[in-house]
Protein backbone atom coordinates (compact mmCIF):
# COMPACT_ATOMS: atom_id res chain seq x y z
CA UNK A 1 0.00 0.00 0.00
CA UNK A 2 1.43 3.16 -0.95
CA UNK A 3 1.95 6.23 1.88
CA UNK A 4 -0.67 8.55 -0.40
CA UNK A 5 -3.09 5.66 0.22
CA UNK A 6 -2.63 4.77 3.72
CA UNK A 7 -4.73 7.07 6.16
CA UNK A 8 -1.86 5.71 8.73
CA UNK A 9 0.98 7.27 6.37
CA UNK A 10 2.43 10.53 5.67
CA UNK A 11 1.63 14.27 6.09
CA UNK A 12 -0.60 14.52 2.74
CA UNK A 13 -2.47 11.12 3.66
CA UNK A 14 -3.57 12.65 6.68
CA UNK A 15 -4.75 15.61 5.06
CA UNK A 16 -6.83 13.77 3.16
CA UNK A 17 -8.20 11.66 6.22
CA UNK A 18 -8.48 15.11 8.17
CA UNK A 19 -10.55 16.17 5.62
CA UNK A 20 -12.67 12.89 5.36
CA UNK A 21 -12.79 13.52 9.10
CA UNK A 22 -14.35 16.52 9.15
CA UNK A 23 -17.33 15.32 6.59
CA UNK A 24 -18.28 12.32 8.72
CA UNK A 25 -18.34 14.61 11.84
CA UNK A 26 -20.72 16.93 9.94
CA UNK A 27 -23.14 14.06 8.43
CA UNK A 28 -23.68 12.44 12.05
CA UNK A 29 -23.95 15.54 13.92
CA UNK A 30 -27.16 15.85 11.91
CA UNK A 31 -28.71 11.74 13.41
CA UNK A 32 -28.09 12.26 17.27
CA UNK A 33 -27.18 14.14 20.25
CA UNK A 34 -25.17 11.29 22.30
CA UNK A 35 -23.77 9.51 18.45
CA UNK A 36 -22.16 12.75 17.61
CA UNK A 37 -20.86 12.88 21.29
CA UNK A 38 -19.29 9.50 20.73
CA UNK A 39 -17.95 10.19 17.23
CA UNK A 40 -16.63 13.31 18.43
CA UNK A 41 -15.06 11.45 21.19
CA UNK A 42 -13.60 9.17 18.70
CA UNK A 43 -12.31 11.65 15.76
CA UNK A 44 -10.75 13.23 19.14
CA UNK A 45 -8.27 10.20 19.59
CA UNK A 46 -7.24 9.76 15.46
CA UNK A 47 -6.83 13.31 14.89
CA UNK A 48 -3.41 14.26 13.19
CA UNK A 49 -0.63 15.26 15.68
CA UNK A 50 2.47 17.05 15.03
CA UNK A 51 5.61 14.88 13.95
CA UNK A 52 6.68 15.56 17.84
CA UNK A 53 3.81 13.93 18.75
CA UNK A 54 3.83 10.70 17.27
CA UNK A 55 6.16 8.80 19.48
CA UNK A 56 3.12 8.31 22.13
CA UNK A 57 0.33 7.39 19.50
CA UNK A 58 2.20 4.07 18.80
CA UNK A 59 0.01 2.38 21.12
CA UNK A 60 -3.12 4.09 20.44
CA UNK A 61 -2.55 2.48 17.06
CA UNK A 62 -2.02 -0.77 18.44
CA UNK A 63 -5.51 -0.09 20.52
CA UNK A 64 -7.18 0.94 17.33
CA UNK A 65 -6.32 -2.91 15.42
CA UNK A 66 -9.04 -4.45 16.51
CA UNK A 67 -11.64 -2.01 15.44
CA UNK A 68 -9.75 -2.44 11.56
CA UNK A 69 -12.17 -5.18 10.27
CA UNK A 70 -12.55 -3.79 7.12
CA UNK A 71 -10.63 -1.21 4.36
CA UNK A 72 -11.29 1.99 5.15
CA UNK A 73 -13.08 4.30 2.05
CA UNK A 74 -14.50 7.23 1.71
CA UNK A 75 -18.12 6.50 1.88
CA UNK A 76 -17.25 5.09 5.63
CA UNK A 77 -15.06 7.46 6.84
CA UNK A 78 -11.78 7.11 7.93
CA UNK A 79 -13.60 5.69 11.60
CA UNK A 80 -14.58 2.97 9.31
CA UNK A 81 -17.71 0.59 11.50
CA UNK A 82 -17.39 2.95 14.19
CA UNK A 83 -19.52 5.61 12.20
CA UNK A 84 -23.57 5.04 11.78
CA UNK A 85 -23.36 1.01 11.53
CA UNK A 86 -21.63 1.42 15.08
CA UNK A 87 -25.65 0.11 16.67
CA UNK A 88 -25.73 -2.74 14.29
CA UNK A 89 -22.56 -3.81 15.48
CA UNK A 90 -22.26 -7.06 18.24
CA UNK A 91 -21.46 -5.93 21.61
CA UNK A 92 -18.17 -6.80 23.73
CA UNK A 93 -18.12 -9.75 25.97
CA UNK A 94 -19.19 -9.47 29.18
CA UNK A 95 -18.65 -12.02 32.26
CA UNK A 96 -22.23 -13.41 32.54
CA UNK A 97 -24.69 -11.93 34.74
CA UNK A 98 -25.73 -14.17 37.54
CA UNK A 99 -29.30 -15.03 37.59
CA UNK A 100 -31.65 -12.89 39.46
CA UNK A 101 -35.21 -14.38 40.36
CA UNK A 102 -36.76 -11.08 40.94
CA UNK A 103 -36.33 -9.29 37.79
CA UNK A 104 -34.94 -11.67 34.67
CA UNK A 105 -37.21 -9.83 31.99
CA UNK A 106 -36.69 -6.36 32.44
CA UNK A 107 -33.17 -6.55 32.78
CA UNK A 108 -33.45 -8.17 29.35
CA UNK A 109 -35.43 -5.82 27.85
CA UNK A 110 -32.92 -3.19 28.75
CA UNK A 111 -30.37 -4.93 27.12
CA UNK A 112 -32.48 -5.25 23.91
CA UNK A 113 -34.00 -1.70 23.67
CA UNK A 114 -31.62 0.70 25.03
CA UNK A 115 -33.73 3.87 23.95
CA UNK A 116 -36.76 2.72 26.44
CA UNK A 117 -37.19 5.26 28.82
CA UNK A 118 -36.60 4.86 32.89
CA UNK A 119 -40.34 5.41 33.33
CA UNK A 120 -41.40 2.88 31.10
CA UNK A 121 -38.66 0.30 32.27
CA UNK A 122 -39.84 1.08 36.07
CA UNK A 123 -43.59 0.41 35.06
CA UNK A 124 -42.76 -2.82 33.57
CA UNK A 125 -40.12 -3.91 36.61
CA UNK A 126 -43.52 -2.89 38.74
CA UNK A 127 -45.83 -4.95 36.64
CA UNK A 128 -43.56 -7.95 36.93
CA UNK A 129 -43.03 -7.45 40.73
CA UNK A 130 -46.88 -6.94 41.35
CA UNK A 131 -47.20 -8.97 44.82
CA UNK A 132 -51.01 -8.91 44.73
CA UNK A 133 -50.63 -10.56 41.74
CA UNK A 134 -47.80 -13.20 43.21
CA UNK A 135 -50.10 -13.64 46.27
CA UNK A 136 -53.21 -14.37 43.83
CA UNK A 137 -51.08 -16.40 41.67
CA UNK A 138 -49.48 -18.73 44.33
CA UNK A 139 -52.54 -19.22 46.56
CA UNK A 140 -54.17 -20.57 42.89
CA UNK A 141 -51.37 -22.43 42.36
CA UNK A 142 -51.56 -23.88 45.95
CA UNK A 143 -55.62 -24.74 45.48
CA UNK A 144 -55.76 -25.80 42.02
CA UNK A 145 -52.33 -27.68 42.28
CA UNK A 146 -51.58 -29.77 38.44
CA UNK A 147 -53.08 -33.47 38.51
CA UNK A 148 -50.64 -35.76 39.52
CA UNK A 149 -51.23 -39.81 40.60
CA UNK A 150 -50.36 -39.20 44.15
CA UNK A 151 -52.29 -35.70 44.32
CA UNK A 152 -55.66 -36.00 42.92
CA UNK A 153 -57.65 -36.69 45.77
CA UNK A 154 -55.99 -33.73 47.79
CA UNK A 155 -57.10 -31.37 45.10
CA UNK A 156 -60.41 -32.97 45.01
CA UNK A 157 -60.94 -32.11 48.73
CA UNK A 158 -59.52 -28.53 48.04
CA UNK A 159 -62.16 -27.72 45.35
CA UNK A 160 -65.42 -28.99 47.28
CA UNK A 161 -67.25 -27.05 49.10
CA UNK A 162 -65.87 -26.20 53.39
CA UNK A 163 -68.04 -27.81 56.04
CA UNK A 164 -67.88 -27.87 59.53
CA UNK A 165 -65.34 -30.38 61.12
CA UNK A 166 -68.14 -31.93 63.12
CA UNK A 167 -70.31 -32.09 60.05
CA UNK A 168 -67.32 -33.87 58.20
CA UNK A 169 -66.76 -36.22 60.99
CA UNK A 170 -70.28 -37.10 61.56
CA UNK A 171 -71.27 -40.51 60.52
CA UNK A 172 -74.31 -41.76 58.64
CA UNK A 173 -76.40 -44.65 59.80
CA UNK A 174 -79.66 -45.91 58.67
CA UNK A 175 -80.82 -48.90 61.08
CA UNK A 176 -84.43 -51.34 60.50
CA UNK A 177 -85.74 -53.14 62.64
CA UNK A 178 -87.89 -55.88 61.25
CA UNK A 179 -88.39 -59.37 60.86
CA UNK A 180 -90.44 -59.75 64.46
CA UNK A 181 -90.92 -63.56 65.35
CA UNK A 182 -91.79 -65.59 68.46
CA UNK A 183 -88.88 -68.11 69.18
CA UNK A 184 -89.22 -70.53 72.43
CA UNK A 185 -91.22 -72.36 74.51
CA UNK A 186 -94.92 -72.04 76.80
CA UNK A 187 -92.52 -70.71 79.37
CA UNK A 188 -89.73 -68.59 78.20
CA UNK A 189 -91.61 -67.28 74.78
CA UNK A 190 -90.25 -63.83 73.17
CA UNK A 191 -90.47 -61.60 69.74
CA UNK A 192 -86.53 -61.63 68.41
CA UNK A 193 -85.90 -58.51 65.61
CA UNK A 194 -83.52 -58.56 63.11
CA UNK A 195 -81.52 -55.29 63.62
CA UNK A 196 -80.03 -54.08 60.09
CA UNK A 197 -77.70 -51.39 59.69
CA UNK A 198 -75.92 -49.50 57.32
CA UNK A 199 -72.90 -46.87 58.10
CA UNK A 200 -70.42 -45.08 56.96
CA UNK A 201 -68.56 -44.57 60.33
CA UNK A 202 -64.99 -46.69 60.29
CA UNK A 203 -65.31 -47.75 63.74
CA UNK A 204 -67.62 -50.76 62.06
CA UNK A 205 -65.98 -53.80 60.66
CA UNK A 206 -67.89 -53.79 57.64
CA UNK A 207 -70.77 -51.03 56.39
CA UNK A 208 -73.81 -53.41 56.31
CA UNK A 209 -74.63 -56.06 58.85
CA UNK A 210 -77.42 -57.48 60.73
CA UNK A 211 -77.74 -59.16 64.12
CA UNK A 212 -80.67 -60.32 66.11
CA UNK A 213 -81.93 -58.74 69.53
CA UNK A 214 -85.01 -59.30 71.62
CA UNK A 215 -86.39 -56.42 73.60
CA UNK A 216 -84.52 -56.25 76.79
CA UNK A 217 -81.27 -56.33 74.81
CA UNK A 218 -83.06 -52.79 74.19
CA UNK A 219 -83.42 -51.83 77.47
CA UNK A 220 -79.58 -52.85 77.98
CA UNK A 221 -78.78 -50.11 75.90
CA UNK A 222 -81.11 -47.46 77.36
CA UNK A 223 -79.42 -47.89 80.63
CA UNK A 224 -75.48 -48.23 79.45
CA UNK A 225 -76.39 -45.25 77.01
CA UNK A 226 -77.35 -43.33 80.32
CA UNK A 227 -74.94 -44.77 82.89
CA UNK A 228 -72.07 -43.81 80.16
CA UNK A 229 -73.60 -40.16 79.33
CA UNK A 230 -74.88 -38.36 82.25
CA UNK A 231 -77.06 -35.88 81.16
CA UNK A 232 -77.43 -36.67 77.75
CA UNK A 233 -81.15 -37.23 76.72
CA UNK A 234 -81.13 -40.57 75.69
CA UNK A 235 -83.98 -42.31 73.47
CA UNK A 236 -86.28 -44.54 75.57
CA UNK A 237 -87.44 -47.74 74.20
CA UNK A 238 -91.35 -48.50 74.59
CA UNK A 239 -92.96 -49.54 78.13
CA UNK A 240 -93.17 -53.16 78.77
CA UNK A 241 -96.54 -54.61 78.62
CA UNK A 242 -97.40 -58.20 80.09
CA UNK A 243 -100.93 -58.83 78.52
CA UNK A 244 -101.15 -59.08 74.57
CA UNK A 245 -97.66 -58.67 74.30
CA UNK A 246 -97.57 -60.89 70.93
CA UNK A 247 -100.66 -59.42 69.69
CA UNK A 248 -100.02 -58.30 66.03
CA UNK A 249 -100.92 -54.71 66.58
CA UNK A 250 -98.46 -54.18 69.64
CA UNK A 251 -95.40 -56.02 68.24
CA UNK A 252 -95.56 -53.78 65.09
CA UNK A 253 -95.87 -50.51 67.22
CA UNK A 254 -93.27 -51.98 69.26
CA UNK A 255 -91.08 -52.78 66.54
CA UNK A 256 -91.66 -49.03 65.60
CA UNK A 257 -91.05 -48.03 68.52
CA UNK A 258 -87.84 -49.29 68.30
CA UNK A 259 -86.22 -48.77 65.15
CA UNK A 260 -87.33 -44.56 65.93
CA UNK A 261 -85.25 -44.95 69.19
CA UNK A 262 -82.02 -46.89 67.39
CA UNK A 263 -82.09 -44.43 64.63
CA UNK A 264 -82.04 -41.39 67.15
CA UNK A 265 -79.24 -42.53 69.43
CA UNK A 266 -77.38 -43.13 65.56
CA UNK A 267 -78.19 -39.09 64.99
CA UNK A 268 -77.02 -37.86 68.27
CA UNK A 269 -73.71 -36.43 67.66
CA UNK A 270 -72.48 -37.97 71.68
CA UNK A 271 -74.47 -41.35 71.32
CA UNK A 272 -72.96 -42.63 68.21
CA UNK A 273 -69.83 -42.73 69.22
CA UNK A 274 -71.15 -44.85 72.66
CA UNK A 275 -69.15 -48.41 72.67
CA UNK A 276 -72.23 -50.01 74.09
CA UNK A 277 -73.81 -49.09 70.72
CA UNK A 278 -71.42 -50.64 69.02
CA UNK A 279 -71.65 -53.90 70.67
CA UNK A 280 -75.44 -53.42 70.22
CA UNK A 281 -75.48 -52.75 66.65
CA UNK A 282 -72.59 -55.45 65.18
CA UNK A 283 -71.74 -57.94 68.05
CA UNK A 284 -73.01 -61.82 66.94
CA UNK A 285 -72.01 -62.74 70.49
CA UNK A 286 -74.08 -59.98 72.11
CA UNK A 287 -74.41 -61.86 75.82
CA UNK A 288 -70.63 -62.94 75.92
CA UNK A 289 -69.56 -58.86 75.11
CA UNK A 290 -71.65 -57.73 77.24
CA UNK A 291 -70.44 -60.25 79.94
CA UNK A 292 -66.76 -59.01 79.41
CA UNK A 293 -67.33 -55.52 79.36
CA UNK A 294 -69.25 -55.85 82.78
CA UNK A 295 -66.37 -57.27 84.16
CA UNK A 296 -64.10 -55.48 82.49
CA UNK A 297 -65.75 -52.03 83.77
CA UNK A 298 -65.70 -53.47 87.82
CA UNK A 299 -61.66 -53.56 87.11
CA UNK A 300 -61.93 -50.47 86.00
CA UNK A 301 -64.71 -48.69 88.34
CA UNK A 302 -61.96 -46.80 90.54
CA UNK A 303 -60.35 -45.06 87.58
CA UNK A 304 -63.76 -43.33 86.24
CA UNK A 305 -63.32 -40.35 88.38
CA UNK A 306 -66.21 -38.40 89.37
CA UNK A 307 -68.34 -40.17 86.47
CA UNK A 308 -68.39 -43.35 88.62
CA UNK A 309 -70.77 -41.34 91.52
CA UNK A 310 -73.66 -40.92 88.60
CA UNK A 311 -75.40 -44.07 87.89
CA UNK A 312 -78.87 -44.49 86.55
CA UNK A 313 -80.77 -44.31 89.68
CA UNK A 314 -82.09 -41.46 91.38
CA UNK A 315 -79.55 -38.38 93.05
CA UNK A 316 -79.52 -38.94 96.57
CA UNK A 317 -78.68 -36.54 99.77
CA UNK A 318 -80.76 -33.71 101.02
CA UNK A 319 -83.38 -31.81 99.45
CA UNK A 320 -82.25 -30.25 96.23
CA UNK A 321 -83.57 -26.73 96.05
CA UNK A 322 -82.99 -25.74 92.05
CA UNK A 323 -80.82 -22.07 92.21
CA UNK A 324 -81.00 -21.81 88.25
CA UNK A 325 -83.91 -19.58 87.15
CA UNK A 326 -83.46 -21.68 83.52
CA UNK A 327 -83.50 -24.97 84.78
CA UNK A 328 -86.46 -24.08 87.12
CA UNK A 329 -88.94 -22.91 84.43
CA UNK A 330 -87.72 -25.82 81.68
CA UNK A 331 -89.16 -28.49 84.92
CA UNK A 332 -92.22 -26.82 85.51
CA UNK A 333 -92.70 -26.43 81.58
CA UNK A 334 -91.51 -30.06 81.37
CA UNK A 335 -94.13 -31.41 84.10
CA UNK A 336 -96.81 -29.51 82.47
CA UNK A 337 -96.14 -30.94 78.82
CA UNK A 338 -96.59 -34.25 80.14
CA UNK A 339 -99.60 -33.72 81.67
CA UNK A 340 -100.84 -32.20 78.62
CA UNK A 341 -99.34 -34.92 76.25
CA UNK A 342 -100.68 -37.40 78.75
CA UNK A 343 -104.38 -36.32 78.40
CA UNK A 344 -104.01 -36.16 74.73
CA UNK A 345 -102.43 -39.44 74.52
CA UNK A 346 -105.48 -40.78 76.22
CA UNK A 347 -107.87 -38.91 73.82
CA UNK A 348 -106.29 -40.41 70.86
CA UNK A 349 -106.78 -43.89 72.94
CA UNK A 350 -110.37 -43.18 73.18
CA UNK A 351 -110.57 -42.26 69.20
CA UNK A 352 -109.02 -45.68 68.48
CA UNK A 353 -111.42 -47.70 70.64
CA UNK A 354 -114.30 -45.92 68.91
CA UNK A 355 -113.27 -46.36 65.62
CA UNK A 356 -112.48 -50.08 66.46
CA UNK A 357 -116.17 -50.00 67.68
CA UNK A 358 -116.96 -49.20 64.54
CA UNK A 359 -115.08 -51.73 62.62
CA UNK A 360 -117.08 -53.94 64.88
CA UNK A 361 -120.61 -52.54 64.56
CA UNK A 362 -119.88 -52.66 60.69
CA UNK A 363 -119.02 -56.92 60.58
CA UNK A 364 -122.29 -57.40 62.66
CA UNK A 365 -124.62 -55.32 60.32
CA UNK A 366 -122.45 -57.18 57.89
CA UNK A 367 -123.21 -60.18 59.01
CA UNK A 368 -127.64 -59.61 59.89
CA UNK A 369 -127.58 -58.12 56.10
CA UNK A 370 -126.17 -61.19 54.92
CA UNK A 371 -128.45 -63.52 56.56
CA UNK A 372 -131.53 -61.28 55.94
CA UNK A 373 -130.28 -61.71 52.00
CA UNK A 374 -130.42 -65.52 52.40
CA UNK A 375 -134.20 -66.07 53.52
CA UNK A 376 -134.99 -63.08 50.92
CA UNK A 377 -137.48 -65.11 48.35
CA UNK A 378 -137.47 -61.95 46.09
CA UNK A 379 -133.98 -61.28 44.04
CA UNK A 380 -134.56 -58.23 43.50
CA UNK A 381 -134.25 -57.54 47.17
CA UNK A 382 -131.65 -59.86 48.57
CA UNK A 383 -129.43 -58.80 45.44
CA UNK A 384 -129.10 -55.40 47.03
CA UNK A 385 -128.91 -56.78 50.81
CA UNK A 386 -126.10 -58.77 49.91
CA UNK A 387 -124.15 -55.92 48.11
CA UNK A 388 -125.02 -54.00 51.03
CA UNK A 389 -123.46 -56.61 53.32
CA UNK A 390 -120.23 -56.67 51.61
CA UNK A 391 -120.17 -53.46 51.18
CA UNK A 392 -120.01 -53.31 55.33
CA UNK A 393 -117.45 -55.82 55.45
CA UNK A 394 -115.17 -53.04 53.56
CA UNK A 395 -116.16 -50.54 55.68
CA UNK A 396 -115.00 -52.69 58.60
CA UNK A 397 -111.86 -52.83 57.28
CA UNK A 398 -111.00 -49.45 56.76
CA UNK A 399 -111.78 -48.37 60.05
CA UNK A 400 -109.66 -51.11 61.58
CA UNK A 401 -106.92 -49.72 59.02
CA UNK A 402 -107.58 -46.42 60.28
CA UNK A 403 -107.38 -46.66 64.05
CA UNK A 404 -103.92 -49.02 63.59
CA UNK A 405 -102.63 -45.52 61.48
CA UNK A 406 -104.08 -43.49 64.40
CA UNK A 407 -101.81 -45.13 66.41
CA UNK A 408 -98.55 -45.60 64.56
CA UNK A 409 -98.44 -42.10 63.00
CA UNK A 410 -99.54 -39.99 65.90
CA UNK A 411 -100.01 -42.22 68.56
CA UNK A 412 -96.33 -43.73 68.55
CA UNK A 413 -95.20 -40.22 68.31
CA UNK A 414 -96.60 -38.85 71.62
CA UNK A 415 -96.06 -41.87 73.62
CA UNK A 416 -92.20 -41.09 72.41
CA UNK A 417 -92.46 -37.80 73.88
CA UNK A 418 -93.67 -38.94 77.37
CA UNK A 419 -91.25 -41.34 77.68
CA UNK A 420 -88.34 -38.95 76.34
CA UNK A 421 -89.53 -36.63 79.20
CA UNK A 422 -88.92 -39.32 81.70
CA UNK A 423 -85.73 -39.32 80.20
CA UNK A 424 -84.97 -35.69 80.88
CA UNK A 425 -86.01 -36.16 84.13
CA UNK A 426 -83.39 -38.49 84.88
CA UNK A 427 -80.99 -36.32 83.26
CA UNK A 428 -82.34 -34.02 85.82
CA UNK A 429 -81.74 -36.45 88.55
CA UNK A 430 -78.08 -36.94 87.50
CA UNK A 431 -77.37 -32.87 87.46
CA UNK A 432 -79.21 -33.01 91.09
CA UNK A 433 -77.12 -36.19 92.53
CA UNK A 434 -73.29 -33.95 91.06
CA UNK A 435 -74.65 -30.97 92.53
CA UNK A 436 -75.03 -32.96 95.92
CA UNK A 437 -71.85 -34.65 95.19
CA UNK A 438 -69.81 -31.08 94.63
CA UNK A 439 -71.21 -29.70 97.89
CA UNK A 440 -70.47 -32.95 99.89
CA UNK A 441 -66.86 -32.28 98.14
CA UNK A 442 -66.99 -29.25 100.09
CA UNK A 443 -68.11 -30.07 103.51
CA UNK A 444 -65.16 -32.36 103.18
CA UNK A 445 -63.01 -30.01 102.12
CA UNK A 446 -64.03 -27.60 104.86
CA UNK A 447 -63.57 -30.19 107.57
CA UNK A 448 -60.01 -31.03 106.94
CA UNK A 449 -59.11 -27.70 106.66
CA UNK A 450 -60.31 -27.14 110.07
CA UNK A 451 -58.50 -30.32 111.27
CA UNK A 452 -55.32 -28.81 109.93
CA UNK A 453 -55.66 -25.86 110.94
CA UNK A 454 -56.42 -26.76 114.86
CA UNK A 455 -52.95 -29.17 114.04
CA UNK A 456 -51.08 -25.88 113.22
CA UNK A 457 -52.22 -23.81 116.05
CA UNK A 458 -51.13 -26.67 118.99
CA UNK A 459 -47.80 -26.78 117.81
CA UNK A 460 -47.01 -30.34 118.73
CA UNK A 461 -47.78 -32.01 115.71
CA UNK A 462 -44.71 -33.69 113.70
CA UNK A 463 -43.42 -32.92 110.71
CA UNK A 464 -45.14 -35.82 108.64
CA UNK A 465 -48.37 -35.23 110.13
CA UNK A 466 -48.36 -32.09 108.68
CA UNK A 467 -47.61 -33.16 105.47
CA UNK A 468 -49.90 -35.62 105.64
CA UNK A 469 -52.57 -32.95 106.57
CA UNK A 470 -51.58 -30.95 103.68
CA UNK A 471 -51.74 -33.49 100.88
CA UNK A 472 -55.56 -34.32 102.56
CA UNK A 473 -56.11 -30.56 101.89
CA UNK A 474 -54.60 -31.06 98.30
CA UNK A 475 -56.67 -33.88 97.48
CA UNK A 476 -60.35 -32.41 98.71
CA UNK A 477 -59.66 -29.28 96.79
CA UNK A 478 -59.01 -31.61 93.51
CA UNK A 479 -62.07 -33.31 94.29
CA UNK A 480 -63.78 -30.27 94.98
CA UNK A 481 -62.68 -28.77 91.94
CA UNK A 482 -63.77 -32.00 89.73
CA UNK A 483 -67.11 -31.94 91.15
CA UNK A 484 -67.38 -28.41 90.82
CA UNK A 485 -66.57 -28.87 87.06
CA UNK A 486 -68.60 -31.19 86.21
CA UNK A 487 -72.07 -29.91 87.70
CA UNK A 488 -71.37 -26.88 85.38
CA UNK A 489 -70.82 -29.09 82.29
CA UNK A 490 -73.63 -31.20 83.09
CA UNK A 491 -76.21 -27.85 83.07
CA UNK A 492 -74.09 -26.89 79.79
CA UNK A 493 -74.68 -30.21 78.41
CA UNK A 494 -78.48 -30.66 79.34
CA UNK A 495 -78.95 -26.82 77.56
CA UNK A 496 -77.90 -28.14 74.60
CA UNK A 497 -80.18 -31.44 74.72
CA UNK A 498 -82.89 -29.22 75.65
CA UNK A 499 -82.33 -27.39 72.66
CA UNK A 500 -81.93 -30.21 70.34
CA UNK A 501 -85.54 -31.66 72.21
CA UNK A 502 -87.95 -28.61 71.35
CA UNK A 503 -86.35 -28.56 67.57
CA UNK A 504 -87.15 -32.28 67.09
CA UNK A 505 -90.73 -32.19 68.89
CA UNK A 506 -91.25 -29.92 66.91
CA UNK A 507 -90.27 -31.59 63.57
CA UNK A 508 -91.63 -35.03 64.80
CA UNK A 509 -94.84 -33.80 65.83
CA UNK A 510 -95.34 -31.80 62.46
CA UNK A 511 -94.71 -35.01 60.62
CA UNK A 512 -96.97 -37.09 62.59
CA UNK A 513 -100.00 -34.57 62.03
CA UNK A 514 -99.53 -34.23 58.68
CA UNK A 515 -99.69 -38.48 58.38
CA UNK A 516 -102.61 -38.44 60.79
CA UNK A 517 -104.46 -35.66 58.45
CA UNK A 518 -103.32 -37.36 54.88
CA UNK A 519 -104.41 -40.81 56.69
CA UNK A 520 -108.00 -39.34 57.74
CA UNK A 521 -108.81 -37.60 54.56
CA UNK A 522 -107.76 -40.62 52.65
CA UNK A 523 -109.92 -42.44 54.67
CA UNK A 524 -113.09 -40.61 54.09
CA UNK A 525 -112.06 -40.61 50.16
CA UNK A 526 -112.47 -44.01 50.28
CA UNK A 527 -115.09 -44.31 52.29
CA UNK A 528 -117.31 -41.84 49.98
CA UNK A 529 -116.52 -43.73 46.89
CA UNK A 530 -117.12 -47.08 48.46
CA UNK A 531 -120.75 -45.69 48.91
CA UNK A 532 -120.99 -43.27 45.48
CA UNK A 533 -119.80 -47.00 43.80
CA UNK A 534 -123.01 -48.61 45.38
CA UNK A 535 -125.62 -45.59 44.70
CA UNK A 536 -124.74 -46.25 40.89
CA UNK A 537 -125.36 -50.01 41.10
CA UNK A 538 -128.74 -49.40 43.01
CA UNK A 539 -129.75 -47.04 40.35
CA UNK A 540 -128.47 -49.08 37.29
CA UNK A 541 -131.03 -51.82 38.68
CA UNK A 542 -134.10 -49.33 38.99
CA UNK A 543 -133.35 -49.01 35.43
CA UNK A 544 -134.38 -52.53 34.30
CA UNK A 545 -130.73 -53.72 34.49
CA UNK A 546 -130.23 -56.12 37.62
CA UNK A 547 -128.17 -55.49 40.20
CA UNK A 548 -126.52 -58.83 39.65
CA UNK A 549 -127.07 -60.32 36.47
CA UNK A 550 -129.20 -63.56 36.32
CA UNK A 551 -127.84 -66.74 34.32
CA UNK A 552 -128.77 -66.04 30.48
CA UNK A 553 -132.12 -68.48 30.01
CA UNK A 554 -132.25 -70.40 26.37
CA UNK A 555 -135.08 -68.88 24.21
CA UNK A 556 -136.73 -70.43 21.11
CA UNK A 557 -135.93 -68.00 18.47
CA UNK A 558 -138.86 -66.28 17.12
CA UNK A 559 -140.59 -66.92 13.81
CA UNK A 560 -140.59 -64.49 11.10
CA UNK A 561 -144.00 -62.25 10.95
CA UNK A 562 -145.35 -62.70 7.43
CA UNK A 563 -146.04 -66.28 9.03
CA UNK A 564 -148.04 -65.98 11.21
CA UNK A 565 -149.47 -69.36 13.84
CA UNK A 566 -152.20 -70.34 14.39
CA UNK A 567 -152.16 -69.15 18.10
CA UNK A 568 -151.17 -65.51 17.17
CA UNK A 569 -154.72 -65.65 14.90
CA UNK A 570 -156.55 -67.21 17.79
CA UNK A 571 -155.32 -64.60 20.64
CA UNK A 572 -156.17 -61.65 17.48
CA UNK A 573 -159.89 -63.05 17.04
CA UNK A 574 -160.38 -62.71 20.95
CA UNK A 575 -158.83 -59.56 21.48
CA UNK A 576 -161.15 -58.11 18.63
CA UNK A 577 -164.34 -60.22 20.23
CA UNK A 578 -163.67 -58.92 23.20
CA UNK A 579 -163.77 -55.15 21.93
CA UNK A 580 -167.14 -55.14 20.11
CA UNK A 581 -168.34 -56.80 23.77
CA UNK A 582 -167.59 -54.09 25.46
CA UNK A 583 -168.93 -51.16 23.11
CA UNK A 584 -172.49 -53.34 22.62
CA UNK A 585 -172.12 -52.78 26.45
CA UNK A 586 -171.59 -49.21 26.40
Amino acid sequence: MDAEDSPWGDVPSRSSSNANLAKSVESEAADSAPKAAQDSKLASTSSPRSPSGRGPRTPRRLGAQATRLEAVDDSLGPLGPLGDNASNQPEPEEPPIPPSKEQPLPIRNVRQAPSTSSSAMGKSMMESVDLGDDDRSINSKSRYPPPSPGGIENSRRQTQPSVSIEQAARPSFDITVGDPHKVGDLTSSHIVYQVRTKTSSKAYKQPEFTVSRRYRDFLWLYTSLHNNNPGVVVPPPPEKQAVGRFDSNFVESRRSALERMLNKAAAHPILQHDGDLKIFLESDAFNVDVKHREHKELGLGENKGMFSSISFGGGGGGKFIEHDDWFHDRKNYLDALENQLKALLKAIDTVVQQRKALAEAAGELSASLHALSAVELSVSLSTPLEGLSDLQLRIRELYERQAQQDVLTLGITIDEYIRLIGSIKTAFAQRQKSFHSWHSAEAELTKRKAIQDKTLRSGKTQQDRLNQLQADVGDGERRCHQARLLFEDMGRLMRNELERFEKEKVEDFKSGVETFLEGAIEAQKELIELWETFLMQLDADEDGEPFFRPPAISVTPAKPRDEPTLESSESSAQQAAATMTAEQEE
